[in-house]
């Protein structure tokens, strides 16, 4: 009896412990602490679990790829457990979300909170498979893009042709091919330099990046598409390694289950609106002309690249998935968040 009871004390004091041990989380992503997403996302999330967890889960973040290698690295980083969670762009990593990239097709999303809504229930529905090995925090897609341009206005189609512009993704790159463009992909903290020296001629990257990459600083004009859709955008994910999910005691996996899913992703697009707001006011008040791109001439260039979203459906369908419905169901995703 006595054996028992001391047997019973000991595991108590085990698991005490093991509630009681802080849990330090390494939180990874690319851009500096002055972005938007780094002061209006991720550091309240953090906040958020540590306040839930009365000081037993704690992030300590790495912006700017400070745990070393470069953006595209930042999935592998994550699933190697070189990083705890990192917020990286799917499109950085070409081929490895073949399914959940149909959000970057042009002219799919609508708004920011909406259009995170989709991209969540879609993933679960069609393409959890795509992040097996990581815990999903959450998914969404960044503002809309815009085009920022150096010297040169950009009205109409035909204004494409001859231009080099920095590409977000593989369907940005295979878009712009058929807009008559030359794309250059880099990620995002490249943009700068390329600007400055002239290796591009603008950049498409939505609003809320271009105080943290001074993009506003570095061009005199932007194109922006009207009706309500997107020209493209990017899949944004924030995730966190399953191993070191699987390793935290049953509170603490509820704590972050509690900030994951769908909600939790409206928020991260929530701070990409605001960053949006604040970036077309930086370009605006430093006396950069923005153009809005008149519905007609929006029709035009969306018969252009039908060719893309055809293409995805096709190469999609080539890999034994239903290409067509998949599609049809993130635009059907998009239009009832749209409509709430």
């Amino acid at each position: 009896m006595l054996r028992k009871l001391a047997f019973g004390l000991a595991a108590t004091a085990v698991m005490s412990s093991a509630q009681a041990q802080e849990v330090v989380l390494k939180v990874a992503h690319f851009l500096p602490p002055m972005s938007n997403m780094h002061a209006g996302f991720i550091v309240p999330w953090c906040d958020k679990i540590e306040a839930e967890s009365k000081g037993r889960m704690k992030c300590q973040i790495y912006p700017a790829m400070q745990l070393g290698g470069t953006p595209p690295q930042l999935l592998s980083q994550v699933r190697d457990g070189v990083a705890d969670i990192v917020w990286t762009i799917s499109g950085y990593t070409p081929g490895r979300f073949p399914i959940s990239e149909v959000f970057e097709l042009p002219f799919v999303t609508t708004t920011h909170e909406a259009t995170a809504r989709a991209v969540w229930d879609f993933i679960d529905e069609n393409a959890a498979s795509e992040f097996e090995g990581l815990k999903r925090i959450a998914n969404w897609v960044v503002g809309p893009y815009v085009i920022h341009l150096r010297d040169k206005e950009l009205k109409t189609l035909e204004d494409f042709r001859g231009m080099k512009i920095r590409a977000p993704s593989r369907l940005g790159n295979r878009m712009l091919t058929v807009l008559g463009a030359t794309p250059v992909g880099m990620p995002v903290p490249q943009i700068a330099e390329s600007l400055s020296r002239g290796v591009i001629d603008a950049a498409i990257v939505p609003w809320e990046v271009v105080p943290a990459t001074k993009t506003h600083e570095l061009t005199k004009y932007h194109a922006e598409v009207s009706g309500g859709y997107s020209l493209t955008t990017a899949t944004s994910i924030y995730a966190m390694n399953q191993k070191k999910y699987d390793s935290l005691p049953a509170d603490l996996k509820k704590i972050i289950d509690d900030n994951s899913g769908r909600e939790t992703s409206a928020l991260a697009a929530t701070a990409f609106r605001k960053g949006d707001e604040g970036g077309r006011a930086a370009a605006s008040n430093r006396g950069n002309q923005i153009n809005q791109i008149p519905p007609e001439e929006v029709e035009r260039w969306k018969k252009a690249v039908q060719p893309v979203t055809d293409e995805w459906i096709a190469d999609v369908t080539s890999k034994g998935y239903d290409g067509r419905k998949l599609y049809d169901r993130a635009t059907e995703l998009v239009k009832q968040y749209s409509k709430n």
